[in-house]
């Protein structure tokens, strides 16, 4: 690589897209691997990030009438055997706690003593423990619906981990509700991934396709599982969010029964829905360049950072006057109807090393501001979205009065690029070779960024979608709910009533 083509993070995108994105989350401090195998520690920029989407989520499930509570973080064993496709589907990935204490052998080591009499499973989703509160609350139709969420932390043992977007433990909400009808919580079902792709889209600046898991891929337990599916720049899938219709699978395996309205016991129907610090993952995967993460306004711990340039120390408390100046100016604006997030960097350091940091953690606007800038009263701005180098001068009074509009302007351009790049990485394939092609990388030994979104004809069968899982990596990423175009299963002939989307998945 030339010296004209260094990057900030190696390797590039393109060289290696695994390693540019756990190298991009060290560059810009949004969290690394623990000591405890599979978990990591969320350092402040990364928990920023999330911060803000727990909170604009939050103000989300308020408006649509969804109160906050907490439940334990341990479930009964004997709870996950009442539904026993649920607990096949997460036998695998549950943390089992069996001793209540510790004692020291003989040896001097540590060792578990007093066994539980009943183990307990450590929180990998709560379906279980919340319908036996449920249970109790519900007795009438009166008491319908409920409508809760928490925000907590979840365990599901993870194999190969990889930082936001696979760990042991990682933090999410879980929102769950209870139904007098089947109508009711199948609308509510469809509300809230209205609410999350509204969010992708909105918030995180991040297109998705909506629609229903086939079969193979839903909710242990559930009866229909909705997602919303979002391409990153090595064209994979992340199903970034997921809701789920219960029916009265669970309200049957928890007693959640109520009296309805002719005077007969009846179950309630019920709903769950997620969104985690995958999120925060998706991101990066879907925004960042080479020379780091780039994060939309709406989501940024910081929207704009002020770097004082002070060469001499006679000007330095000059400019730092009118850097605070400044800041307190942008603050009294609103973006979004927030407040102005934004930072002045004190810190002494030469060389541009300020400036690369904040580009490498992907802050939106980027001012520099120092004793000539003070003599032409105007400032020296760089956006995120645009080449590093790429800066523009603006008079003070401009830059203050426009700075909503140009992060609105930013928060814009990326949602375009990233809609841009997954509709041209989304193919309408109508045969088999072309599929098969589509998916096979050229270099099987180190496989190249390849393939992307596929619009294909199935027939629904689960023997083709596995074989296809097994062939390729490939799956089914959603179902499209409305609409229909009739056609032929590409695999075998087969009548199919509509295209669904098939990809490599994380």
């Amino acid at each position: 690589m030339t010296r004209a083509e260094k990057t900030a993070i190696s390797p590039t995108r393109e060289q290696d897209f695994p390693e540019w994105y756990q190298q991009a989350i060290r560059a810009a401090e949004l969290a690394e691997p623990s000591d405890v195998r599979g978990c990591m520690v969320i350092r402040p920029w990364g928990f920023g990030i999330w911060e803000n989407m727990q909170r604009q989520l939050d103000a989300m499930f308020r408006a649509t009438g969804h109160r906050n509570a907490y439940f334990p973080l341990f479930i009964p064993l004997s709870y996950f055997a009442k539904e026993a496709e649920h607990v096949e589907g997460f036998a695998k990935e549950c943390a089992i706690v069996t001793h209540s204490r510790l004692e020291v052998d003989a040896e001097g080591k540590m060792k578990p003593s007093s066994p539980l009499t009943e183990p307990l499973v450590v929180r990998p989703t709560s379906e279980t423990i919340i319908g036996a509160s449920y249970a109790k609350w519900v007795q009438s139709y009166r008491d319908l619906p409920i409508l809760l969420n928490q925000w907590c932390n979840v365990v599901r043992w993870e194999m190969r981990p990889r930082l936001f977007l696979r760990t042991t433990e990682f933090l999410w909400q879980e929102g769950h509700t209870v139904h007098e009808t089947e109508a009711e919580a199948r609308e509510e079902t469809q509300r809230m991934l209205g609410v999350y792709e509204t969010f992708a889209r909105d918030h995180c600046a991040i297109p998705v396709f909506a629609g229903e898991k086939s079969e193979a891929e839903k909710f242990p337990g559930a009866v229909q599982t909705m997602t919303i599916e979002a391409m990153v720049q090595d064209r994979k899938a992340i199903q970034a969010g997921t809701s789920h219709f219960l029916g009265q699978n669970f309200a049957r395996a928890s007693g959640i029964q109520f009296q309805n309205r002719e005077g007969k016991q009846e179950f309630g129907w019920t709903t769950s829905w997620g969104m985690t610090t995958r999120m925060v993952g998706t991101v990066v995967m879907a925004h960042g360049d080479d020379d780091g993460i780039i994060l939309p306004p709406r989501i940024a711990p910081t929207q704009i950072v002020i770097l004082p340039i002070t060469p001499k120390e006679e000007t330095r408390g000059q400019v730092l006057e009118a850097c605070d100046k400044l800041a307190a100016q942008l603050r009294a604006n609103k973006y979004a109807d927030l407040a102005l997030e934004v930072e002045i960097d004190r810190r002494q350091f030469g060389g541009g090393v300020r400036n690369w940091e904040w580009i490498k953690k992907g802050v939106p606007i980027r001012v520099e501001l120092g004793p000539r800038d003070l003599e032409k009263n105007s400032v020296e701005l760089s956006r995120r979205d645009q080449p590093v180098k790429e800066k523009q001068f603006m008079v003070t009074g401009e830059f203050i009065s426009r700075a909503p509009e140009i992060l609105g302007s930013i928060q814009q351009n990326l949602y375009q690029r990233a809609l841009k790049f997954r509709d041209a990485n989304t193919r309408t394939i109508d045969n088999k070779e072309e599929f098969y092609d589509f998916f096979t990388p050229k270099n099987p030994a180190k496989p190249e960024i390849h393939g992307g979104f596929a619009w294909a004809h199935w027939n629904g069968s689960r023997e083709i979608e596995e074989k296809i899982k097994n062939d390729l990596k490939v799956t089914i990423r959603c179902i499209p709910v409305s609409g229909s175009e009739p056609g032929r299963c590409i695999f075998t002939g087969q009548a199919s009533e509509k295209r669904v989307v098939w990809a490599k998945a994380y």
